[in-house]
């Protein structure tokens, strides 16, 4: 045997051994997706003053919510936040100069479990101007988990019905929300959303844009006079 080949013979030896002595590798952890629990058996009261920044598709855009305004309202959209419930949901109700709406989970089993949590209807004490947000109802104390945003001045339209209460307003990132995908307008159909979530979306209505995240941020404090 040559010298030539006893070293080749050799490196493959040294190589195997080294493949053998080696730790295992464990396979990659898929992390579990997270569980949206249903309502509250009591509401968590929210802070009076509050922010949420939501992570879209298309970009951040921000609420301030005040308690004052609509206290089931700010209680409720606060407890939804924190569970995380609005990640993943679809903006599928697009109407350019008058609303953007969501709140609609993409998991059916999710909105199972909230489509029974109705709140009593409360005074309006924010008109309904461009910017303001709101729970939507289709009739008397039926709000639940859905909210649209006023994408202009509406007050004429919805403050004489008297039951879309504001919690808020957009404080930062209304262009993000000009800038949302509106070419399906009202075409989703809401009652299919609630039975089988972004599966039928995703089919029927692929380019809609979607929330990322949303989260409870700090309120930046006012420099006193």
């Amino acid at each position: 045997m040559s010298v030539r080949t006893t070293r080749i013979l050799l490196a493959i030896g040294l190589t195997a051994m080294a493949a053998c002595s080696a730790e295992p590798r464990a396979p990659a952890q898929k992390s579990a997706p997270r569980v949206i629990p249903g309502p509250a058996a009591t509401p968590m009261r929210s802070p009076d003053v509050y922010r949420v920044r939501f992570e879209t598709s298309k970009g951040p855009f921000a609420i301030e919510v005040t308690r004052a305004l609509s206290p089931r309202g700010a209680d409720r959209f606060y407890e939804l936040v924190t569970i995380g419930y609005y990640a993943g949901n679809r903006f599928f109700r697009m109407v350019p100069g008058f609303v953007v709406q969501f709140g609609i989970h993409g998991d059916p089993a999710v909105n199972a479990k909230w489509a029974q949590a109705a709140m009593a209807d409360e005074p309006m004490r924010q008109s309904n101007t461009r910017g303001t947000v709101a729970f939507t109802t289709v009739d008397a104390n039926s709000r639940t988990v859905q909210l649209f945003v006023n994408m202009a001045d509406n007050a004429a339209k919805l403050d004489r019905q008297r039951v879309f209460a504001p919690i808020g307003v957009v404080v930062d990132g209304m262009d993000v929300l000009e800038r949302l995908n509106v070419e399906y307008g009202e075409d989703p159909v809401q009652s299919r959303i609630m039975s089988r979530g972004n599966k039928y979306l995703d089919r029927w209505f692929p380019a809609l844009d979607s929330i990322v995240s949303a989260t409870v941020v700090p309120t930046p404090s006012v420099p006193a006079q």
